[in-house]
């Protein structure tokens, strides 16, 4: 059960605590006081949606966090888990399991287990046939949402082969279309006989036929200070040393280091005549190189940024063209695997339609004699079964059908139910399905819209009956289920300055009695007071 629930800015919620009981949970009070903003909290630390909007005004986050007292849980920690999530106006959700932090899909899956919330939009869920399925599946059980999930596996794959044969198969012509441009694209490729790095070889030719005019002059310069100028000046030098060479060591040493540097610049001379001869291209050369960059180029803004991305790229597209030359082969081995799985998915399919035949007629008199309790004895509930093609759920079409009156058709729900008959054919339908998933805490969201009378009495009766195995948390504004509490609280509106906040209270045996008079009446009167008891005292 939840033991305490912590609220902070979430609507004029701006902080309160409250300590749930065991048993039957009452939330009544004013219109407007945050009585579904606790159940939204509720939601919120369940793993269900959550607005921005819902952040109290001039704060930049919203925080819940539960104490659930589940001993038996292996998640139980002194026989608690605490539940917490905190929201962010940027988007940006914390949540924690017993301190470690999950996903939101992971907390959901965690609570599915154990919270469920009747909120105000169920009753047009039920309303939706679509939805109809998943209530018999829950009905009938684990073991058979295992079942069906190893046909939903199956049905996967079914679809997916299904996919892949069309995809192989589809139009033949557009299948050569394909396979004409993907050979294009090859031989294009092919034709160009790319190398690595070409292309910055190509570019650096490309410079020099750029600057040729400019290196030329350059070289040619450089050449005649060397062979006029610095040459002939040191084969001068070099002539009056070796006259004195002769006289001192250091003489010789000094010419020898001077012959060196000339047979250097001798060198030098020579390369930059090799050099010169190098800047001179042919207008063709030049027509060939500039050309050669644009056809790389293009290939370029074809199929990949470099060289080495086109290469890659037409291996990639012979191994598609090589995978389309080869699908008949695939298809062959795809249409045993498909004959195979065809085989099974029908047997399942069978399985989950026989059980579904069977134990729907078991659903149908357990609702109907829930219908009964909930003062609609003349009411009648069907489970409709048609056969349909393939899909995730099987070969099963499910809708929910009903008569509420003697001599009536079966009509399906969104053409017969009012709205208070809606809210108890989906409290019958919550009864029975808690029996089975057993989901140990349910909350309702006035489960009571459109009832009044003997039908409230009724529906209070079987809310305290449930919470007899459940912790049951309820808003409601009928007296008659307010009187069936074992603790009832009060939700106020309280005004502080400019700022309106949310209270809660936790009444009191007189409290208590006092509030379901202001329910019934709408005033705390001696009449009033005194019905309240009679009430009080009938649970």
């Amino acid at each position: 059960m939840i033991s305490t629930l912590h609220i902070k800015n979430i609507g004029i919620i701006d902080e309160i605590m409250i300590d749930f009981s065991k048993g039957f949970n009452i939330l009544t009070g004013e219109t407007g006081a945050g009585k579904t903003l606790i159940i939204g909290a509720l939601g919120i630390v369940a793993g269900g949606r959550f607005s921005k909007e819902m952040i109290r005004k001039g704060e930049n986050h919203s925080f819940v966090e539960v104490s659930i007292y589940l001993p038996n849980h292996p998640k139980a920690v002194d026989g608690n888990i605490i539940i917490s999530r905190e929201i962010f106006e940027n988007g940006r959700n914390t949540c924690k399991i017993n301190g470690r932090l999950v996903t939101v899909n992971e907390l959901k899956e965690f609570m599915n287990n154990i919270i469920n919330i009747h909120g105000q939009n169920d009753n047009q869920n039920l309303l939706n046939k679509e939805n109809h399925i998943k209530y018999l599946d829950k009905f009938l059980g684990k073991e058979f949402l295992s079942k069906k999930n190893e046909y939903t596996e199956l049905y996967n794959k079914y679809v997916d082969i299904n996919r892949k044969l069309k995809e192989n198969y589809g139009d033949e012509k557009e299948k050569q279309r394909k396979l004409d441009l993907l050979n294009y694209q090859v031989n294009e490729i092919k034709n160009a006989s790319l190398k690595i790095n070409e292309d910055e070889e190509l570019e650096e030719q490309r410079n020099l036929i750029i600057n040729a005019e400019k290196i030329s002059k350059s070289l040619n310069e450089a050449d005649m200070q060397i062979n006029e100028n610095a040459l002939n000046s040191i084969s001068i030098a070099i002539k009056k040393l070796e006259k004195i060479e002769d006289i001192n060591i250091k003489y010789q040493k000094t010419l020898s280091s001077l012959k060196s540097n000339y047979y250097d610049l001798q060198e030098i001379a020579i390369d930059l005549n090799h050099y010169n001869s190098d800047t001179s291209f042919e207008e063709k050369e030049r027509d060939e190189i500039e050309n050669r960059i644009d056809e790389i180029n293009d290939l370029k803004r074809k199929y990949g940024n470099t060289i080495e991305e086109i290469l890659n790229y037409k291996n990639e597209v012979e191994e598609e063209i090589d995978k389309i030359e080869n699908l008949e082969e695939k298809n062959k081995e795809l249409k045993t695997e498909l004959t195979k799985v065809t085989v099974e998915i029908e047997k399942r399919a069978i399985e989950l339609h026989e059980t579904r035949q069977k134990y729907g007629i078991e659903l149908e008199t357990k609702i109907n004699s829930e219908l009964a309790d909930l003062e609609m004895p003349n009411a009648k509930f069907k489970v409709n079964i048609e056969n349909t093609n393939f899909n995730k759920d099987g070969t099963d079409e499910i809708e929910f059908l009903i008569t509420t009156n003697k001599g009536e058709d079966f009509k399906p729900l969104i053409k017969t139910a009012s709205g208070g008959e809606m809210s108890r054919i989906m409290l019958a339908i919550k009864t029975v399905l808690s029996d089975v998933d057993e989901v140990p805490i349910l909350i309702f969201d006035e489960i009571d819209t459109g009832i009044s009378g003997k039908a409230g009495n009724a529906v209070g009766e079987k809310l305290k009956t449930i919470s007899k195995n459940h912790q049951v948390i309820i808003v409601t504004h009928l007296a008659s289920i307010a009187a069936k509490g074992d603790s009832n609280y009060y939700i106020y509106k309280e005004v502080e300055g400019d700022n309106t906040k949310t209270r809660i209270k936790n009444l009191n045996e007189q409290e208590v009695i006092e509030e379901i008079a202001r329910i019934a009446s709408g005033i705390v009167s001696e009449i009033s007071l005194k019905h309240a008891m009679e009430l009080r005292a009938a649970v």
